[in-house]
This record gives structure tokens, C-alpha cells and sequence, in this order.
């Protein structure tokens, strides 16, 4: 079975492609969801989280995602320190996602594949690109934020361009391109690659 990784910038409309695929018939891990989960129910994961940001980290028992964000936003140390905990748990919780899928290929959804190095456990990247005015239309409707916070944001993620030029397969999400048929077209090529030997 490959192992497919699908990325993008925050805007680029990767959820929707997951979506997609999804409904093919295509198993997905989302793992943003699950990294959030993992922060939630992994003991170890939350005894640490709260022993370097405090008790108010959660709420009533739950990750204080609004609290968490805040400390780590811009403060690089915490967010490495945040990423070196919860990143090869995730990537560990994936790998053995993957294991149990039967079909012929399956999707991890993730935002960070390359600055977690998690695409060394995979057999090829999707891409998802649009362009930033887009981008930060789409993330201004979703999040209810200005152009600002936006552009604030993309500052934090790694390069649209150099992202793009990692991913083995793009997808251009441009509001001009079907990107139903862009993924159609990538669903049947998929079924006809070779796994990587070294994956």
C-alpha cells in the first residue's frame, strides 16, 4: 500500500482535497486532528505541556487551544519545544494508522510533512497550492481575522514556493482549474505507482 502525504499552506484549500479523496474511498489521517487529540489523552504529552506553560494550559480537563497558541505564536523556543513532544508521537500514531489501511493507497493530511520530516515515512507528497491572495481570502472567511493576522501567520510556515517544488504532485487550486479533476486524474495515477523500496 503507499503511503501518500497531502500538504499546503494555511489557505491552500488542503482540507477540501482531503475531502475529495475522501470520498472516493480513500482512507485519511488527518493530523492536525490527531495531534490535538494526542495533546488531550496522552498523559505523558499533557503532564509535560502543563510543567512548561502552566495548569492553564487546560480547561475543565481539555486542551486551552486559544492559551497555547498565545504562548507559542511567537516564541520559538516554546514552539519547538511544543513540536520535539508532540511531532514523533503523531508521526508513530500515523505510521501504525497506515499499517491497518488495506487500500491501495491511504493519505496522511498534515500541514507541517517536511518541517517534521515526516515525509521520510512516505512514499510520495501532494501538494496543494493557490495563490496568496486566496489564501488569505479563504483564511479570513474561515477564522474570522483580518488580512494582518493572516499574512502573520504565513510568515510562520514555510515558503509556498519551496513547499511546492518538495511535493512530488501539485495541485493547483487556483478558483480557475477543477480540483475535482485534478484529483480524478491523480486517483488513477496513484493506483498505477510502485511503492519506494526504502519507505
Amino acid at each position: 500500500m503507499l503511503k501518500i502525504g497531502l500538504t499546503g499552506g494555511i489557505g491552500s484549500g488542503k482540507s477540501t482535497v482531503a475531502r475529495i479523496f475522501s470520498s472516493l474511498g480513500v482512507p485519511v489521517y488527518d493530523a492536525d486532528k490527531a495531534a490535538k487529540k494526542i495533546m488531550n489523552t496522552h498523559p505523558e504529552i499533557r503532564e509535560k505541556i502543563i510543567e512548561k506553560f502552566g495548569a492553564e494550559a487546560y480547561n475543565n480537563g481539555a486542551l486551552n487551544r486559544a492559551f497555547l497558541s498565545s504562548k507559542v505564536f511567537n516564541n520559538e523556543e516554546a514552539l519547538r519545544f511544543l513540536n520535539t513532544l508532540v511531532h514523533p508521537i503523531t508521526i508513530d500514531d500515523a505510521n501504525n494508522w497506515f499499517q491497518k489501511q488495506e487500500a491501495k493507497y491511504a493519505i496522511k493530511e498534515a500541514a507541517l510533512i517536511f518541517e517534521s520530516h515526516s515525509n521520510q515515512y512516505l512514499d510520495y507528497v501532494i501538494g496543494v497550492s493557490s495563490p496568496t491572495e486566496l489564501r488569505i481570502k479563504r483564511t479570513m472567511d474561515r477564522d474570522h481575522i483580518n488580512a494582518e493576522k493572516v499574512l502573520e501567520r504565513m510568515k510562520k510556515q514555510m515558503d509556498e514556493i519551496a513547499k511546492m517544488e518538495r511535493c512530488d504532485f501539485v495541485i493547483n487550486n487556483n478558483g480557475k482549474e477543477s480540483v475535482i479533476s485534478q484529483v480524478l486524474n491523480l486517483h488513477v495515477k496513484l493506483y498505477g505507482l510502485p511503492s519506494k523500496s526504502s519507505k
